[in-house]
């Protein structure tokens, strides 16, 4: 996969894990819910191009 390619879901992938959390603060419970799927959809798109990403949440 390019490199760009890489860069850019990577980038995505961590504002919706700061949107998320945001939400998560804010108490705002149908936001987080919203980028918890951004987020779980975009893992989805790594693993298909074969990205690993590291999840520091586990």
């Amino acid at each position: 996969m390019s490199e760009v390619f890489d860069q850019e879901l990577r980038e995505q992938l961590a504002q919706a894990r700061r949107a998320q959390q945001k939400a998560e603060a804010a108490g705002d419970d149908d936001g987080a819910q919203a980028y918890a799927g951004r987020v779980a959809g975009l893992l989805s798109i790594a693993a298909r191009h074969g990205i690993a990403i590291v999840d520091h949440t586990e």
